[in-house]
């Protein structure tokens, strides 16, 4: 005797596999202007460009007259996908201010930070020293003798 196809008992919506998500989400792809082939990390905290001229949004490849309705309508006018952020780099073994433009969701453009582009940015004013740093770190930050702060001559 032989055996026919077995019917199955179970109901055809288990039959169809779920949908499964495209792999793991990447991450953000930021790599150092110095070393291209190395990966650089932040520690998250941003700083949004804030724009308040239509200069500065012709400079980035806006009309004139298009820039003009945009400030008239938005005074400041916060970009999203531009700021400022600090990154370490293992290669060259420090963290630098960099300025970041968002491509996509994961592509990046990276440049280091020209101290010209903290002025637009809000609630940060770099000629104006921090409260509270105390005078005596202020001094000794700003050495210039070359001596370490202790130095064990």
């Amino acid at each position: 005797m032989t055996e026919g196809p077995r019917e199955t008992a179970e109901p055809a919506h288990h039959a169809t596999p779920k949908r499964q998500r495209g792999g793991r989400s990447r991450k953000r792809e930021l790599f150092c202007p110095a070393h291209p082939e190395q990966r650089i990390e932040g520690n998250g905290k941003k700083y949004f460009l804030h724009l308040l001229s239509p200069e500065e949004l012709k400079a980035r490849g806006m009309s004139h007259k298009k820039a003009q309705l945009v400030i008239e309508a938005y005074p400041v006018l916060v970009l999203s996908n531009e700021w400022l952020e600090e990154l370490f780099c293992p290669q060259c073994g420090s963290s630098r201010w960099c300025h970041i433009t968002k491509i996509d969701r994961v592509v990046h453009s990276v440049r280091w930070a020209p101290r010209e582009l903290w002025e637009q940015v809000a609630h940060v004013d770099p000629l104006v020293p921090n409260p509270s740093v105390s005078q005596f770190t202020r001094r000794s930050a700003r050495r210039t003798d070359g001596r370490r702060l202790f130095d064990p001559r």
